[in-house]
């Protein structure tokens, strides 16, 4: 038998999720994930342009060997 989750499961989970942290702490905590997505996502394209100009860099530099030859 699959699971599934219907509206009053998701109501009951929202209300003891409201119950134990409050609308203000829950307010806080997805800030903080946002800004963790945001970082991870930023790291990520960071990453990605430094690992394809150091290939743009070996090939200038293995351009440059054959050339003396």
């Amino acid at each position: 038998m699959p699971f599934r989750m219907g509206p009053v499961e998701l109501f009951i989970i929202l209300a003891i999720v409201l119950v134990l942290f409050g609308v203000g702490r829950i307010g806080k905590i997805g800030g903080e994930l946002g800004k963790g997505i945001r970082a991870f996502r930023l790291g990520i394209k960071d990453e990605e342009s430094d690992s394809s100009s150091d290939n743009d860099s070996t090939i200038e530099s293995e351009d440059s060997d054959t050339s003396n030859i």
